[in-house]
């Protein structure tokens, strides 16, 4: 008797294992079943899928990816248009895994839980995507980059709504002409990583934004106070330097002519903490997220330096990097106030089963607040004078804007450029970001680029 009701208990046992055993496995299979379905392993079922999966459209309705009756994948017919949103919209592969096609392709497919991808067509649930870029803004700042030869990252987005308007990415390609990378050759090195989202760089002067306003907060006077630069001065046994000797100079002054010794002085007297502080406050060493993509985090590190590696942390050198999406975000912050608005991509699915429908024009999200309204005044004013005093308002064509330019020394001995800021128009509220890899002075080689991608994003926000 006893032997019979351990048998019992054993069987109840295994039956009760086997059915919480098919619960995991079918609550497993509905959340993640798409996903294993759409892995880089399986990329002959998933692009296979896409011959029949739905359309991706730009802002205004301009088809950027279709496919035809007989199964083919079509792309936009501007071959500027193809090269500068590849980043964006992704082509047959998957090789560009923060694309549209890659990290949506479940929708876009018309997965089905039940017949997985190998649904009849007539069966499929597949998904049309518009995103909010537009597509001539990224045309001309790809063609503002490749006629210069340029690799790097142009992102403009609409600071008001969160709308990313341009994103261009370069080394890039035709989806119709693939690159073949051969091994050894490094001519192709981060085809396909997003330098958008995906990339960081040291931050040259630019940084000296968080560095002043973090000064502003925590020494008074600081903004009036009068530094002088004789162009060179050892801080903590080190020579920092700037291009020129400036004389003297209040921080406006020393923002315009991007006076390294003002600011790094200002680096030390702060001290590591407080520098840590701020560059939290803005956003370092903090990860932002574009709709279901994770974007590089910006790093600001000082808890190994000595009083010339803090020095140097101030005016964007040491060991900082910074994304560039993320300095478009801060730009956001300084213009609303000290609170950016997040930028997004995705700006409406039209979908049945696989995506939550997103309403158009309802999707602006406040960030963390980075810096006190007082503060973002005060940059802003430091920035606009910037442009309209040393630069040259002409530099930016019948636009009005607020910038920064930063020149970042890099391990090769090469200077990525840098140009940062927003557009104070009040029917243009962009914001945006250009890094140039081995551009020299930011303002020559990402200036003519940032031109470019605000004038066409402008248009396209202006409608004219």
């Amino acid at each position: 008797m006893k032997k019979i009701l351990n048998r019992s208990i054993l069987t109840w046992f295994l039956a009760f294992a086997f059915f919480i055993g098919l619960g995991y496995f079918t609550v497993n299979l509905i959340i993640h079943a798409n996903e294993w379905a759409q892995k880089p392993m399986n990329a002959h079922i998933s692009v296979t899928g896409l011959a029949q999966a739905g359309d991706v459209y730009d802002r205004n309705g301009y088809t950027l990816a279709t496919s035809t009756d007989d199964g083919q994948r079509l792309y936009n017919d501007d071959p500027s248009v193809r090269a500068a949103m590849l980043h964006s919209v992704g082509d047959d592969s998957t090789n560009i895994a923060t694309a549209v096609q890659s990290i949506y392709r479940t929708g876009l497919t018309g997965y089905n839980y039940i017949l997985g991808l190998g649904m009849p067509n007539s069966f499929r649930s597949s998904s049309d995507i518009t995103l909010t870029l537009d597509s001539k803004a990224c045309a001309a700042a790809y063609e503002a980059m490749a006629s210069r030869g340029y690799n790097g990252a142009v992102l403009v987005y609409n600071f008001k709504t969160g709308e990313i308007i341009c994103k261009v990415s370069t080394p890039t390609y035709d989806p119709y002409n693939p690159v073949e990378i051969v091994d050894g050759d490094d001519t192709y090195d981060g085809l396909y990583i997003d330098n958008v989202l995906s990339s960081t760089y040291p931050p040259g002067s630019t940084f000296k934004l968080v560095t002043a306003a973090a000064a502003l907060e925590n020494i008074e006077g600081s903004e009036d106070r009068l530094l002088y630069c004789e162009g060179s001065k050892i801080i903590g046994g080190e020579y920092v330097t700037c291009v020129e000797p400036h004389g003297e100079l209040s921080m406006k002054e020393a923002m315009a002519v991007s006076c390294n010794i003002y600011f790094a002085e200002l680096a030390v007297e702060l001290g590591p903490d407080v520098m840590t502080e701020y560059a939290d406050k803005f956003g370092f060493n903090h990860n932002l997220k574009v709709d279901d993509n994770d974007v590089a985090s910006s790093k600001y590190d000082v808890s190994k330096a000595d009083t010339a590696g803090l020095a140097w942390s101030g005016v964007g050198q040491y060991t900082d990097m910074a994304n560039p999406l993320h300095m478009a975000v801060i730009c956001s912050a300084v213009a609303n106030g000290g609170t950016p608005i997040e930028p997004y991509m995705i700006d409406n699915v039209d979908s049945f089963f696989n995506f939550k429908d997103i309403a158009v024009g309802s999707r602006a999200k406040n960030g963390v607040r980075m810096m006190k309204s007082s503060t973002a005044n005060k940059l802003s004013d430091m920035m606009r004078y910037t442009v309209s005093n040393h630069y040259g308002d002409s530099t930016f064509g019948d636009l009005h804007v607020a910038a920064k330019t930063g020149t970042a020394e890099v391990s090769n001995g090469d200077e990525d450029g840098w140009i940062v800021g927003y557009v104070t128009d009040d029917d243009c509220p962009l914001a945006f970001a250009v890094c140039v890899e081995n551009g020299g002075f930011g303002f020559s080689s990402a200036g003519p680029v940032a031109r470019a991608a605000l004038e066409a994003s402008a248009i396209a926000i202006r409608g004219y």
